[in-house]
């Protein structure tokens, strides 16, 4: 059906066509997106079906792109907070560098791992822009016994004030699980030994009660080595909240360390806290230049890079599974759109006779689709910020629906569930839904633009 030009009585032109239903001569507002255009699609949006409209098709629809937005916007959120957790449990239980010596040999021919600290050394390394502090330790795998368990212990002999200094063990971090406290005082550790609360649980002591720790490389006797033993009262409980520290690792003044060790006066560790953690990769090699060939370099994120990267992969992975789950979504709005093109068919014909070009009614149509999923998005938004802001109790509640057995801090490494709203995270959700979603809408309105109105109106 071709249109055939004629000329109105106005004298414009206007068209006619083969079944004889002239156009109305009507000046239209060449203004993308009008006043008129937003109302008409508020009234094909809002129509009920008996109208010829698809209210409830666009209640399904908004309802299925908040499930969507909610369901990747908390995957980001847990994503994000359990990454934040294990690094902040890392960078404030740990050095975020560590120089530690090369094996070398002793004067009885035994392979050692130690060397007498060099307070110059330690001074310039602390002086270094972006360094906060060096402290010289000792570090070594023990044996814990209380004489009704026994476990294995991961041993730290460092200075009482950069233990304080820690933010994690020190109790100054906010990272530190708030359901855990540390029991006892730093300040009394001269006279006894700080302990995980796994170990402390592991082990069956509390505070001021007495631990014996068992070093394998003892001293040398007559008859051989002999285990080297000595017992410490328990001044002092921590809890990092991370499993693995708080289930293998105890602390000891620098001094005790030494002399239950048998290092007399060495170090095999000088532990080194920066102000940015993130930034280690491009000091290490400065670190590396200051300390000479005596040492080699080991970040924390050599330690646990690894991790950090099977984090990521996974991050990229989660994003890619929550996309295919708002494509499914939005695939809604194009069917709702579809429903309302043929049931608005003739109101579309009506429209173009009356003056309303393509451009007007793919923006009407595109304008239905688009309020469909702006507000499907927010709400999603809305929903998936209140769960990370409430995430505590939620899990609190599913946790005890489940009898306990949803999350195990031996397998997650974290005592709980960590949940961090992102301002990246909420523009990547809320941008893919929106593209989404625009994309969607465009498919129908251009098939309702290319709608002959004669053809449209022929049997109204």
């Amino acid at each position: 059906m071709r249109p055939r030009p004629v000329t109105s009585p106005t004298g414009s032109v206007c068209h006619r066509y083969e079944d004889n239903l002239p156009l109305l001569d009507m000046k239209v507002p060449p203004v993308p997106f009008a006043g008129y255009e937003w109302h008409i699609a508020r009234r094909f949006l809002l129509a009920r079906r008996s109208e010829g409209g698809i209210s409830l098709m666009s209640l399904i629809s908004i309802l299925g792109i908040t499930i969507a937005v909610f369901a990747l916007v908390a995957t980001l959120a847990v994503r994000s907070g359990y990454r934040t957790n294990f690094v902040t449990t890392i960078i404030g239980a740990n050095a975020h560098a560590t120089l530690h010596p090369h094996v070398t040999v002793d004067d009885r021919g035994n392979r050692v791992r130690a060397i007498h600290p060099d307070a110059q050394l330690i001074a310039e390394l602390a002086d270094l822009p972006g360094v906060i502090r060096a402290v010289p330790q000792v570090r070594a795998q023990v044996i814990g016994t209380s004489g009704i368990a026994n476990a294995g212990v991961d041993l730290y002999g460092m200075p009482i004030a950069a233990m304080t200094a820690l933010p994690i063990i020190g109790g100054t971090s906010e990272g530190r699980d708030s359901s855990h406290a540390t029991i006892g005082s730093l300040d009394s550790l001269k006279d006894g030994i700080a302990v995980g609360e796994g170990l402390a649980r592991t082990l069956g002591v509390g505070l001021g009660e007495t631990i014996r720790l068992v070093s394998p490389t003892g001293v040398q006797t007559p008859f051989g080595a002999a285990p080297r033993i000595n017992a410490y009262e328990v001044t002092f409980i921590f809890s990092a909240g991370r499993y693995d520290i708080d289930n293998t690792r105890a602390y000891l003044p620098l001094a005790e360390a030494q002399k239950f060790l048998g290092h007399k006066s060495t170090i095999n560790e000088i532990a080194i806290t920066l102000d940015d953690p993130e930034s280690v990769d491009a000091l290490a090699p400065t670190l590396q230049e200051r300390a000479g060939n005596a040492y080699f370099t080991w970040t924390w994120k050599d330690s646990s890079g690894a991790f950090l990267q099977a984090l990521q992969m996974e991050d990229n992975l989660m994003f890619i599974l929550m996309s295919i789950l708002v494509l499914v979504a939005t695939s809604n709005i194009i069917s709702g759109l579809i429903m309302l093109i043929k049931n608005k068919s003739a109101t579309i014909g009506i429209l173009r006779a009356i003056g309303l070009t393509r451009g007007s009614i793919i923006r009407i149509f595109f304008l239905v689709g688009a309020i469909i999923g702006i507000t499907g998005t927010i709400l999603g938004l809305l929903a998936g910020c209140l769960f990370a802001i409430y995430i505590d109790p939620i899990f609190d509640a599913v946790n005890w629906l489940a009898e306990g057995e949803v999350w195990d801090p031996e397998v997650r490494l974290l005592a709980s569930l960590p949940a961090e709203i992102r301002t990246a995270d909420i523009l990547a959700a809320s941008g893919l839904a929106l593209a989404l979603t625009f994309v969607a809408s465009v498919i129908p309105a251009l098939r309702a633009a290319r709608m002959p109105p004669g053809l449209a109106i022929r049997y109204e």
